[in-house]
């Protein structure tokens, strides 16, 4: 897909990788760039900067995202390319409050589901809309000492592969974004996430550029850490051995006291 012209919505879209893809975005002459976020103000200042609009928007709700689709196409026309860009990530195992689960469902994936649910019938009348979710390498991999991202993830990562499969022959693209460790917020307020990754983390452009580059060739799988390819494949060649090497890595990074 070339960007020029298109109208493009960000969710997560005031701070990190989302504000990344909006500046890198804005470069590509797009005819509007939609910024939606919870924290309005954040949005805002990123849309001032790069030419867009903030819209205050709690992904987690149906209803707001129904509202953010409809609101955009009524000023500004179709969607052309959404980017399901929103996330939370926190350490938790099957210990966890279920409340922690439930939001982490909500945001990581259900918020994806809204989105399609009101995106998918007016693409597949027109033959054409761009599907962007941001996943993690945790979804196709996993992540030590968070249970509830690296589900979570896995489920975005898995709703991307059945909207490609299932409407790609109708003219909606799909990528799923899979990035290691990125210096967002997210990175910033996790020891356990920095104690993972600190060391070969990405500045957000760098993920932005990656992003241009995989919409361009329409891939599904957009790896700005190339060696999570590697990884995976390695994973699928030798499911045991590879859970064999996540556990040394667990012992080495979580020694259990």
């Amino acid at each position: 897909m070339d960007l020029n012209s298109k109208v493009i919505v960000i969710t997560g879209g005031g701070s990190g990788i989302g504000a990344a893809m909006a500046r890198r975005f804005a470069a590509e002459t797009p005819s509007a760039l939609v910024l939606a976020d919870i924290d309005l103000d954040s949005a805002s200042a990123v849309a001032d900067e790069v030419g867009g609009v903030a819209v205050l928007t709690d992904v987690s709700n149906e209803e707001a995202n129904r509202r953010l689709i409809e609101g955009t196409e009524d000023r500004f026309g179709p969607i052309d390319l959404f980017c399901a860009n929103a996330g939370i990530g926190m350490v938790g195992n099957e210990q966890s409050d279920p409340s922690t689960w439930d939001r982490m469902w909500a945001i990581n994936l259900m918020s994806h589901v809204h989105a399609a649910r009101h995106l998918i019938p007016g693409w597949l009348a027109r033959g054409s809309g761009y599907f962007l979710a941001t996943a993690s390498a945790a979804g196709l991999l996993t992540n030590l000492n968070a249970a509830q991202y690296s589900v979570t993830k896995h489920a975005a990562v898995a709703f991307a592969e059945w909207l490609a499969v299932t409407y790609g022959d109708e003219g909606v693209k799909v990528s799923a974004l899979c990035p290691q460790f990125v210096n967002t917020p997210l990175l910033a307020g996790s020891e356990a996430f920095k104690a993972l990754g600190a060391d070969h983390a990405l500045e957000p452009p760098e993920v932005a550029e990656a992003v241009v580059a995989g919409i361009g060739e329409e891939r599904f799988l957009i790896l700005p850490h190339p060696e999570v390819e590697r990884y995976f494949q390695n994973k699928a060649n030798d499911y045991d051995r590879w859970l064999g090497g996540m556990r040394k890595l667990q012992r080495s990074v979580f020694p259990r006291e």
